[in-house]
């Protein structure tokens, strides 16, 4: 018992009914429930729901409270309870989607606006200087130029198409930067795909390889992306993901072009380039515009290279078929680290 409330968790894997009721009550506050939640903090008046949080892993959303239990006691509370069970999960760099209208109690909690997709959404996080602190490692990487790309790639994996982007872009500017994102949500382990993004690049020399982070195409900022098999496309999280790209990280890094390549395949890459020539050319902002730049996808006998078809093949050992899409470096890992065991064998390939 917490004063007059009765606060505890519920694990909505473990606990259909009490997460169907969640779900009915977040309707009812204008919310949908968001399938990524690892556990909720629900909060009760006697029987009454009148309360919740969720937290996916370090992102607290679905944060609803009953209108006539709205007051500061409660709230605090709410926010206490769904903090602390982060830190239980050894979570303490948070960040909190938030409706606009309630940024200035979320503030009173420690928590701080990064950006804002205007009347729908903002993102905060509970560090005043955390963002500053990484772009200021950002501009220390900083290279001197009037036309300056910037690739952001999964990599999942490594491709010729991945490779010929990259050429592609480097070729158009004095400078290129190449982001790998660095969320461990794909077939292959970010390790793997730094290090193929790494190889695979190498001999272009106006470009570096950097780091993924969580301000980038991340669960916290673009969660849609990595449920794209479900084809869930979220566009207000697709903004605060550009967004945080636009007023914060190409700034630091001067960041003038942002290149992509077409997108036949996937539907929330090709939303998430549609959405970006939006958010980054034309949508108002103090940070500067960045060109978007798409070029044409590379294609082997016809059909568009793409990282989906590679792990298609390597699923049933098919390394003939791979070899023409990818480099050597990234076929020689697939053979020896991810080959079927039926394939696997010494001196395939050389």
């Amino acid at each position: 018992m917490s004063g007059e409330f009765d606060f505890y968790t519920v694990i909505p894997a473990q606990a259909p009914d009490e997460a169907a009721e969640i779900r009915q009550f977040l309707a009812a506050c204008h919310l949908e429930m968001d399938g990524n939640i690892d556990v909720f903090v629900v909060a009760r008046a006697g029987r009454r729901l009148i309360a919740c949080a969720g937290l996916s892993t370090n992102i607290i959303k679905c944060v609803a409270i009953c209108e006539d239990f709205r007051g500061e006691s409660l709230s605090l509370q709410l926010v206490s309870e769904i903090v602390q069970q982060a830190a239980e999960r050894d979570h303490f760099h948070l960040f909190l989607y938030a409706k606009p209208c309630n940024v200035p109690f979320f503030r009173g909690c420690g928590f701080y606006p990064l950006v804002e997709v205007p009347d729908y959404i903002v993102l905060m996080e509970n560090s005043p200087v955390a963002i500053d602190r990484y772009c200021d490692r950002l501009r220390m990487r900083r290279e001197p130029s009037d036309k300056t790309g910037c690739i952001v790639i999964n990599a999942n994996p490594f491709t010729l198409g991945h490779r010929y982007l990259a050429q592609q872009a480097a070729a158009a500017c004095d400078w290129l930067h190449v982001f790998v994102v660095s969320e461990d949500a794909s077939f292959f382990p970010y390790s793997d795909r730094f290090k193929l993004v790494s190889q695979g690049l190498a001999g272009i020399a106006n470009l570096t390889v950097h780091h993924g982070s969580e301000y980038m195409i991340s669960r916290a900022t673009f969660p849609g992306y990595f449920l794209k098999e479900k084809g869930i496309i979220d566009s207000c999280h697709t903004a605060i993901d550009l967004l945080l790209f636009r007023e914060y990280l190409a700034p630091a890094l001067g960041i003038t072009h942002r290149f992509v390549g077409t997108e036949p395949f996937c539907p929330v890459t090709k939303k998430y380039n549609e959405d970006m020539k939006h958010w980054l050319q034309r949508a108002p902002s103090p940070a500067p515009a960045i060109t978007v730049v798409e070029v044409q996808r590379t294609a082997q006998d016809g059909t568009p290279i793409s990282a989906s078809e590679v792990r298609r093949l390597l699923a049933s050992g098919n390394f003939d078929a791979i070899k023409p899409l990818v480099p050597a470096t990234t076929l020689q890992l697939l053979i020896s680290d991810y080959a079927p065991d039926t394939t696997r064998r010494p001196g395939i390939y050389g």
